[in-house]
């Protein structure tokens, strides 16, 4: 066999009919997520989603009672007044911000969760949101408990999951039409595939972490318009970083930007709101014991 043949035979051209697949693949995906397009109540900004928020509220009841029982299941807030202070300061702050214009505010729960290790908090779609006693336990007051719940009430606002779900959506789409186009028979297709989606997942986690620098954002805003002192996030942030114990992902794998990056954001947000200091009608609330 002479080099030429070697040569030709190692660069050999895709199938045009492959190529053309991949390429209608990919312009679907594109239509389909572009024609994802509702403008946000609250915000007023326009989005790409992949629910409407009817079917945002019935996923997230429905996915609530699976959630609570894999971490120990919801505290009744008539038997815990830490669970009943979960309520009472979701709903504070739902009926004194922004998120009172939303299409949740009916269906806005908050949750404490029968789980004391776990340091966490999140929310599911259409208003359904958690705290762990793991985290309710670390904080000390009800302004650090305002800005976790403020936050978490943000990424609702925000329809965070629905976005995150329609760049899911293209992203898998994508990966496939990559696969599509560069498969051969000496398995390249599945190589490229798996490239795509690296490159999908590392995307993705770049979008999530923007997400919760918007959610601190709201969370700041949410809780000095239901009277609390913003500065309280601060602490939280600390919180987090001491329950880490040091051990955090490099920032750029990361899906949340690490506590010491929301520290500085948050700071430099306070001073950029409040110029002269922060106004006294904005307090810390109650002690938590």
């Amino acid at each position: 066999m002479s080099y030429g043949d070697s040569e030709y035979q190692g660069q050999r051209p895709l199938p045009i009919g492959r190529l053309i697949l991949a390429g209608i693949i990919a312009l679907v995906g594109f239509i389909t997520y572009m024609g994802q397009t509702q403008i946000n109540p609250v915000t007023g900004e326009k989005q790409h989603v992949a629910m409407s928020v009817d079917q945002e509220m019935a996923l997230g009841l429905q996915a609530a009672p699976r959630m609570a029982q894999q971490m120990g299941g919801d505290v009744s807030p008539s038997d815990n007044p830490k669970a009943a202070l979960v309520d009472e300061v979701g709903r504070r702050i739902v009926r004194n911000s922004d998120a009172r214009k939303s299409p949740y505010v009916e269906n806005f729960h908050f949750h404490l969760l029968r789980d004391p290790k776990t340091v966490n908090a999140f929310a599911l779609p259409g208003g359904q949101v958690f705290i762990t006693e793991g985290l309710m336990n670390r904080l000390q007051n009800e302004a650090q408990l305002a800005g976790v719940l403020g936050h978490e009430i943000g990424h609702v606002i925000a329809r965070h999951s629905a976005q995150q779900m329609a760049k899911g959506q293209l992203g898998q789409i994508l990966t496939v039409a990559v696969g599509v186009g560069a498969d051969d028979d000496r398995g390249r297709g599945r190589n490229a595939q798996l490239v795509a989606a690296m490159v999908n997942q590392m995307t993705q986690l770049r979008y999530s972490r923007t997400d919760e620098s918007e959610a601190d954002h709201y969370g700041l805003k949410y809780m000095a318009e239901a009277g609390y002192d913003p500065r309280a996030m601060l602490e939280v942030m600390k919180i987090l970083k001491q329950a880490s114990g040091g051990q955090s992902p490099p920032e750029f794998l990361a899906t949340h930007p690490l506590p010491e990056t929301r520290l500085e954001q948050i700071r430099d947000e306070i001073r950029n709101d409040y110029p002269d200091g922060i106004p006294s009608r904005l307090t810390l609330g109650r002690p938590l014991e």
